[in-house]
This record gives structure tokens, C-alpha cells and sequence, in this order.
């Protein structure tokens, strides 16, 4: 048994979670890798953080999620971003809010494969499922045979022109690939990785934010993406 459970972009999805971390044990997961953006868009940003603080010993990196949250100015303006963000830095405090802009960028899982939010260049460029002209740009300077990677919400498994091998688990919290189902990956300790789909109730998930920001347009958007699994 034992193995490291991928978990990337939550976005305050706290029922979400509690599906995919239970997943995880059952699969028999020992170990945990937090991929970023953790906390924003999310009806429960300040749960979700807490409970994903109870994880011992997991490896925490940090998403545009976080970053943006600490810096408002550096984000796309207007809804849903923007709510989304005053709704979280309330909800978090200065503090959290902080302590999670600090967390690393990227980190090595073993000796072959390192982590990052989005790309090694960007927390906000990410790589496709079909192979996009940046590609070699993302990939300058890497010597890992393996890359775990988010931020798109679409779970894939690839090996690059460069013979390295990406790996996108999937969103826990908001996937966007037509299936609302939980989405995060299993690494084994022989190395195999495993993509993993789990129900919950994401109706219920989205009408938390319909119900308790009756009204704002970036809670409308964000429950309509939760519900369809779709960006647009």
C-alpha cells in the first residue's frame, strides 16, 4: 500500500474534497501533493485550507490562485475574478492570505519528476492536451523525465516531443472537461499513475454559492461552471 494523491485545483470545493481525499484513502494513498489554487472561487476557501492543513506531511505548492488572491492587481479585472478574489481575502484574512502567496513554486516528488502549478515558466501558461507551439518554450531547461502540472482542469497523460512525460491529474474542485465528477491522479510507489474520477454532489456545491451570494455575478459563473464542468 501507500502512494501520493495529486491533488490540484480544489478552489474552496470543500465537498469535493472530502470525496476525493476519502477516494484516496480507500485507494490506499499515504502521501499528498497540494498543486495550487487551493482556496479561490470556491464556496468554502477558509474550510477547504483547513482541512487540506490536517494532511500530515503533505507537499504544498503555490498556484495563480494564490498569488493573484495576495495581489489583486495582477489578476484578469472584472467578474468572476475579481468577486471571486474580495469574497476569499475576506473569508482567509491577511494572514493565510500571506502565508499562502509565500508557498514555493515548484518541488521535486523524486528523483525524475517535479512539480509546478501550471508550467516551469508560468503559474498561468499551462501545457495542452495536444501539443501547442510554446511547447518547446515551456520546456527549456528541464531535465525531469516527468512533469505534474494543473491549472487547465483537463486530466491528461502525454509524453512531449522532449521525452518528458506531463501529467495532469485534473481539477478536485472544478473540472472543465464536460464531467462534473471530482478529478485527481494516484502515483504509486512503483511509479504507475493512475487517473481517478469520483462522484459527489456538485449541484448541492454549486447551489451554496447561488444560495449565499444571491445576486453576484462572479457566484452565478462560478456555480454554472461547477455544474456544466465546462470554462464557458
Amino acid at each position: 500500500m501507500g502512494g501520493l494523491a495529486l491533488l490540484y485545483d480544489v478552489h474552496g470545493n470543500l465537498a469535493a474534497l472530502e470525496a476525493v481525499l476519502a477516494d484516496a484513502r480507500e485507494q490506499g494513498a499515504t502521501g499528498h501533493l497540494i498543486g495550487g489554487d487551493v482556496a479561490l472561487f470556491g464556496p468554502r476557501p477558509d474550510e477547504t485550507v483547513a482541512r487540506l492543513r490536517k494532511l500530515r506531511g503533505a507537499t504544498w505548492i503555490r498556484g495563480n490562485g494564490e498569488r493573484w488572491t495576495a495581489a489583486p492587481g495582477e489578476a484578469p479585472r472584472g467578474d468572476p475574478v475579481q468577486g471571486a478574489i474580495a469574497f476569499a481575502r475576506r473569508t482567509l484574512g491577511d494572514d493565510l492570505v500571506r502565508e499562502l502567496a509565500a508557498l514555493p513554486e515548484s518541488a521535486d516528488i523524486d528523483e525524475t519528476t517535479r512539480a509546478w502549478h501550471a508550467s516551469p515558466v508560468s503559474d498561468v501558461r499551462s501545457f495542452l492536451q495536444q501539443a501547442g507551439d510554446d511547447e518547446d518554450e515551456l520546456l527549456a531547461g528541464v531535465t525531469q523525465r516527468r512533469l505534474f502540472f494543473g491549472h487547465t482542469h483537463m486530466p491528461f497523460r502525454r509524453i512531449a516531443r522532449q521525452r518528458v512525460e506531463l501529467v495532469n491529474p485534473g481539477s478536485v474542485g472544478m473540472p472543465f472537461d464536460g464531467d462534473p465528477r471530482a478529478a485527481y491522479a494516484l502515483l504509486g510507489p512503483d511509479g504507475e499513475l493512475r487517473h481517478r474520477r469520483v462522484p459527489y454532489d456538485h449541484a448541492a456545491a454549486a447551489a451554496l454559492l447561488r444560495t449565499e451570494h444571491a445576486g453576484a455575478p462572479w457566484a452565478a459563473t462560478v456555480a454554472e461552471r461547477i455544474e456544466r464542468a465546462r470554462l464557458e
